[in-house]
């Protein structure tokens, strides 16, 4: 693999540089639970240089470029990440451990985010508002300047095409934070960048640790707009960091969530959406199903078909391509055991476990996907995020304790439906407090279209399609008085 025990450095300036402070940090193969590679320790200096190169090329070549080049050397750069996808794929599947089939899907994804914000470069219009005899009135979309995104470890190419892509169509200049457990695959991105026009500063990554490099970059007064994904606790240390310089903030700050399954549901179509919504990188998705809903009916003739859906499950080696991968770190690996030993102690019945195959590495963060049933509405295991591949299971008895079950937790960024029933479908779509509502599917396949965010403390703001543009751009209203 292209990155394995490489030392790398900050990409700022379309250069790479070391660390000022001259530190690095290791990078683990969550498959081997080994050392890969190293990454440079990023500081508040470092951090100084990448916004300094960052406004730079705002208040120059970036800023000064048309949109609708913008929008050419956005294409350019898609169509090589598509070119080098089974590189990027390669790096992505060492670095994270997810199986190297999903980590082709996300260098496909990065690649129609960056495909998507293309084409939409140009098109962010403003408006003309009719008013008073003797004005005209309209309103403007300008990019905020330099724009902060702190990435996570769990899709790294994928939420930076969603946050960066539109950044940047927007007409921003970057500055980006990467988890430091998962930020190999983001470095050969921005160099692919370079390769295909992005002028010196328009992007910027700096690694190093989030309470460090991260937390500079979010008390930075030199950043006008941030862009977050992670951890509530983390969200809301971000957002006061960004309110003492009134910076506007984006949070994708993680779910619990629901799909419900009605008696009348299409089960085969449901079954296969049920596992993979919680299986998916190993459950660490933030938008994973981690709760099945099931009406009384059928809820033991689907609890047989999962548990024997389950117990098919197999984990191991990003290389050899099952079902699922490790866990990012052994950190994370420890929190899914804390949950499932409170699911032991608690009495809650596993109804059925995966394998974790002979050849996975024994220092490997690995855990075999489980299925918990009748687990009370009461328990953090259906309260809180696991972030792990462990499905909890109850049933209900009418729509209203259905929605009562969905809502009852303090996050809301994505819901499942399945019924046949159209006017429920409906009326599900209204109650259920998620940013995003599926009815007989799960996902949509990711939905590069699809804006995308939670309520609640999911966070708020919109990333996704079109609406990300909104986000990362400002409105100026002028008004002419010409008589």
């Amino acid at each position: 693999m292209t990155a394995t025990h490489e030392r790398h450095g900050h990409f700022i300036d379309n250069q790479t540089v070391p660390s000022q402070a001259g530190a690095r940090l290791p990078v683990t193969d969550p498959s081997r639970g080994t050392e890969c590679a190293q990454i440079a320790r990023g500081t508040s200096a470092d951090i100084d240089r990448a916004i300094g190169s960052a406004r730079a090329a705002f208040q120059g070549r970036w800023g000064g470029l048309a949109a609708m080049e913008r929008g050419r050397v956005l294409q350019r750069w898609s169509q090589a990440v598509l070119a080098h996808q089974e590189e990027l794929a390669q790096i992505e599947a060492m670095d994270t451990g997810k199986p190297i089939s999903q980590a082709r899907a996300d260098a496909v994804a990065l690649a129609r985010y960056f495909e998507f914000y293309a084409g939409a470069a140009d098109k962010l219009h403003g408006q003309t508002i009719p008013y008073q005899s003797g004005y005209t009135v309209m309103t403007l979309r300008e990019p905020h300047g330099v724009t902060g995104h702190i990435i996570p470890w769990n899709y790294p190419m994928q939420i930076f095409g969603r946050s960066v892509g539109a950044a940047l169509a927007a007409g921003n200049a970057c500055v980006v934070k990467p988890a430091e457990d998962a930020c190999l695959s983001l470095l050969r991105v921005a160099a692919l960048g370079a390769a295909a026009g992005l002028p010196a500063g328009a992007l910027n990554i700096v690694t190093g640790l989030g309470a460090e490099a991260g937390q500079a970059l979010a008390e930075h007064p030199g950043i006008d707009h941030l862009s977050f994904t992670g951890s509530p606790e983390t969200g809301r240390r971000v957002a006061v960091a960004g309110a003492a310089h009134h910076c506007p903030v984006t949070l994708e700050l993680g779910g619990k969530s629901p799909q419900i399954v009605f008696a009348d549901a299409d089960i085969d179509a449901a079954l296969p959406a049920l596992v993979s919504g919680i299986i998916q990188n190993a459950g660490q998705t933030c938008s994973a199903g981690s709760r099945v809903l099931i009406e009384r009916p059928l809820y033991e003739p689907l609890m047989e078909r999962l548990s024997i859906a389950f117990g098919a499950l197999r984990a191991g080696p990003a290389s050899l391509d099952l079902e699922l991968g490790p866990l990012v770190n052994r950190k994370q690996q420890q929190r899914v055991w804390d949950f499932l030993s409170d699911a032991q102690a608690s009495d809650i019945v596993m109804a059925a476990q995966g394998e974790i195959v002979d050849e996975a590495p024994a220092d490997g963060f690995y855990q075999a996907p489980v299925l918990l049933r009748d687990v009370p509405a009461s328990h953090r295991l259906w309260r809180e995020e696991i972030f792990g591949p462990v499905l909890a299971a109850r049933a209900f008895d009418d729509e209203d304790e259905a929605v009562a079950l969905a809502n009852g937790t303090d996050f809301g960024l994505v819901a499942g439906v399945w019924t046949r029933d159209g006017s429920r479908q409906f009326r599900l779509a209204h109650r259920l407090q998620a940013g995003q509502v599926f009815i007989n599917n799960y996902g949509a396949g990711g939905g590069v279209e699809l804006p995308f965010g939670g309520v609640k403390h999911s966070g708020h703001g919109r990333e996704k399609g079109f609406e990300a543009l909104y986000g990362f751009s400002r409105l100026k209203t002028v008004a002419i008085r010409h008589g």
